[in-house]
């Protein structure tokens, strides 16, 4: 095969997804496998994780969300991670929080960049097995205007 420099190009962009002007946004199935990547066989229930997003996102590219798991922390009992999802970016894991017994406290908090009005899924892997959900949908606003 005769390969130069535009081929090249155009391939790699191409492979990459820069070429063409369509998005592609992961979808709750994605979201869903992801999460049983997580969890494994340990049933996902709703408890003491808290996760706080806005209800209504006036831009989209600065969204301020925090999570905070209810408990005490000690060397047998502790939370290891908890993910952060959204069902509607490119990308449904946006970050991975680690903690450990002398983190102190289960919290953290960022901002992140929602492409469109979604849900954010916060999910939470404890030192026992269990695994904790909770969710929140972000209406993201375009202009004054919902998304």
């Amino acid at each position: 095969m005769n390969l130069n420099r535009r081929k090249l190009l155009v391939r790699t962009l191409g492979t990459i997804g820069l070429l063409g002007t369509s998005k592609v946004f992961a979808t709750a199935e994605d979201v869903d496998a992801a999460i049983k990547a997580i969890a494994g066989d340990a049933e996902v229930t709703q408890g003491a994780l808290t996760l706080n997003a806005p209800e209504i996102a006036e831009n989209g590219n600065s969204v301020p969300i925090s999570v905070s798991v209810d408990g005490e922390i000690s060397d047998d009992s502790y939370v290891e991670s908890v993910t952060i999802f959204a069902d509607g970016n490119p990308r449904p894991e946006v970050i991975t929080f680690n903690f450990t017994p002398l983190s102190g406290e289960a919290f953290a908090a960022t901002r992140m960049r929602l492409a469109k009005t979604q849900n954010v899924i916060a999910v939470a892997k404890l030192s026992d097995g269990t695994v904790l959900s909770d969710t929140r949908n972000v209406k993201v606003t375009i202009g004054g205007c919902g998304g």
